[in-house]
């Protein structure tokens, strides 16, 4: 599937579904991808891009960017405290604020940088003990301490559990965001994107289906 086949049925599900046009940010998931296939999506002229692995990003984006002006970089992978500085330094977003240790990071590096980039807080909608995120039990608390370090909270992201019904934790998400005054919502991949449009996703991963395959 093409990138301009992606922004099509991105366009159609937003007048599907009474949503403003151009209400959705598409983040091209271009982790592990092969350096061609990413040029290819970048000089097509899409902007917006997401990275799991700092590493990773830190090995080809400043390069890349030189030539590319307008890319906005997204962190979507599980950030450690000590590749905080460096994630600041290159990512324009980040959408995995999991962790209190994480956001007084970040808040400490902002203040000394004098930059911080927009920030998404990862919920842990499913209860899952592997995965990441805030509880929802915690939610509020962590929100409001977020709010008092002057943490730019931009909204929530969510990876729901892959066994379950997705639309129960794309609606959790959109009335978390609602009860806390947050308009962003992180939400959708490859095959549920438009599910999560109706939901009312602004940003939506897709990776494979833009890219293909990631090489073994």
């Amino acid at each position: 599937m093409s990138l301009s086949d992606i922004k099509t049925r991105i366009a159609d599900a937003e007048v599907k579904y009474a949503r403003l046009p151009n209400a959705t940010s598409l983040i091209a998931v271009s982790k592990l991808q092969p350096n061609d296939r990413v040029l290819k999506v970048l000089d097509a002229g899409h902007c917006e891009f997401g990275e799991n692995y700092v590493q990773e990003a830190a090995a080809k984006w400043p390069t890349w960017r030189e030539n590319y002006t307008q890319v906005k970089l997204h962190m979507l992978g599980p950030l450690q405290t000590n590749k905080a500085r460096q994630a600041i330094e290159l990512f324009d977003c980040i959408h995995s604020l999991d962790r209190p240790k994480l956001a007084n990071t970040i808040a400490r590096l902002a203040q000394e940088l004098g930059k911080c980039p927009e920030l998404f807080i990862q919920v842990n909608t499913g209860a899952e003990t592997q995965k990441a995120g805030i509880m929802v039990k915690d939610l509020e608390i962590f929100i409001n301490d977020c709010r008092a370090m002057d943490l730019p909270i931009l909204g929530l992201m969510a990876i729901p559990p892959v066994d379950e019904e997705v639309s129960l934790h794309f609606a959790l998400l959109k009335k978390l965001a609602d009860n806390n005054g947050l308009t962003g919502l992180s939400m959708g991949m490859s095959d549920d994107f438009e599910k999560a449009i109706s939901f009312g996703a602004t940003h939506v991963r897709v990776g494979s289906a833009i890219f293909g395959s990631r090489p073994k």
